[in-house]
């Protein structure tokens, strides 16, 4: 019999930007479970809405509405999740999650989802996996390791050039991805010396042409059958007044669609998120129809893990694969249903980390226990990022 809350808290904590955020905890007075809360730089303007300090950007107010108005009315609750993110939706009122924000609500969520597993006696990925009735899979590691965008003060249009790694044993993709993204080092020193890392640990050079990069990718996999190529271009980012800017240069949405054909047809690109503003849904539906069997079209500022906008992508036939990231939309119950919207579409899934990240492993229970097709967790060497990738590797060891 699952036993009741007894305590809810939160702290301040740095992310791996050195930016506050929330760590939440919750108790039934037996086990006592934590969640770090990440957040991201580009967000999609769909997100649920961080509630941060007017005066400094911390998480003083949000922490403060933990221990006040949620806290009175969870403790006494048994950990069941569907019940509690009611509660936490009905406590907020917004669609947004604008009154007590996104950050806060997908802490105590996942707090919860951790305590009920805890009280089950199972993995998180095992109890993830039967709430949403999945089948659990290891998933293809997507590995940000040439960094742009607003990740990388624009020296690189595109936001994220990933190597994706597939195979049986996550500890081995994650050795592999070790090794090659020790090459890279190699490559870039002798090509550009020292050049700055980016948010997500990747090495960001500043090049001159749209190719460049994928080149400098190309080069390091090419004779690993294990290993393809993808782009997050958040294009949202460069998009301004109609028009899209790479390098200087304004592109049409009809001549982009061009850009990404012809990067497609030359370096094989296994995906590519966000081709286009996160309104811009004609564009996405006149790339997916010219592309679709070659490669993926992921949506993630397009769809903000919200069931309403994957509902709308879905319809239209905008994208064929999405990003999970349950602080998006502040539940994990929205997140199961946007999980779900996606999957009976056929759609792949694609669960991701953000750019302000925390030591917390989440997202890499929740890709096993999806049976997601991919995780996105950064490059292979800051410690936030090496958590998710651990994480997996001692899941294997569970699944035995």
């Amino acid at each position: 019999m699952a036993k009741a809350i007894s305590d809810l808290y939160a702290r301040e904590i740095p992310d791996s930007r050195g930016i506050l955020t929330l760590e939440v905890s919750v108790s039934d007075g037996e086990n006592v479970v934590s969640t770090q809360v990440p957040s991201g730089k580009s967000a999609g303007s769909h997100e649920a809405i961080e509630l941060r300090d007017k005066d400094d950007g911390g998480v003083t107010e949000a922490s403060d509405n933990i221990k006040n108005i949620i806290r009175p009315q969870l403790v006494g609750m048994v950990p069941d999740q569907k019940e509690i993110d009611r509660l936490l939706l009905q406590l907020d009122g917004t669609p947004d999650k604008s009154h007590l924000g996104g950050n806060t609500l997908i802490g105590i969520s996942t707090a919860v989802g951790r305590l009920a597993a805890k009280q089950e006696g199972v993995p998180l990925w095992r109890h993830i996996s039967e709430i949403t009735d999945s089948k659990p899979s290891f998933p293809a590691l997507f590995m940000n390791i040439i960094n742009g965008g607003v990740h990388a003060d624009f020296r690189l249009p595109f936001q994220e050039y990933m190597v994706v790694i597939s195979g049986d044993s996550p500890k081995l993709s994650f050795e592999n991805g070790k090794s090659i993204f020790s090459s890279l080092e190699k490559i870039i020193s002798e090509k550009y010396g020292e050049v700055p890392i980016g948010d997500e640990g990747g090495y960001s050079p500043k090049c001159d042409s749209l190719e460049e990069p994928f080149e400098i990718l190309k080069e390091l996999v090419s004779q690993q059958a294990s290993v393809s190529l993808a782009i997050d271009a958040a294009a949202s980012e460069f998009y301004k007044d109609g028009l899209y800017e790479l390098l200087g240069r304004k592109y049409s949405s009809a001549e982009l669609v061009l850009v990404y054909k012809e990067l497609l047809e030359k370096y094989r690109l296994l995906s590519i998120e966000d081709p286009f503003a996160e309104d811009d849904g004609q564009s996405f539906r006149q790339l997916l129809s010219q592309t679709e069997g070659r490669t993926f079209i992921v949506g993630d500022d397009l769809t903000t893990t919200n069931p309403n906008r994957v509902k709308w992508a879905v319809e239209n036939k905008l994208a064929d694969a999405m990003i999970v990231k349950p602080n998006q939309i502040g539940t994990l119950t929205e997140t199961f249903e946007a999980v779900s919207l996606a999957r009976n579409a056929g759609w792949k899934l694609i669960v991701s980390h953000r750019s302000g990240d925390t030591m917390d492993d989440f997202i890499a229970d929740l890709s096993v226990g999806i049976g997601a097709f991919g995780m996105k967790a950064g490059s292979p060497n800051p410690p936030e990022r090496v958590a998710k990738y651990k994480r997996l590797a001692d899941i294997e060891l569970e699944m035995l």
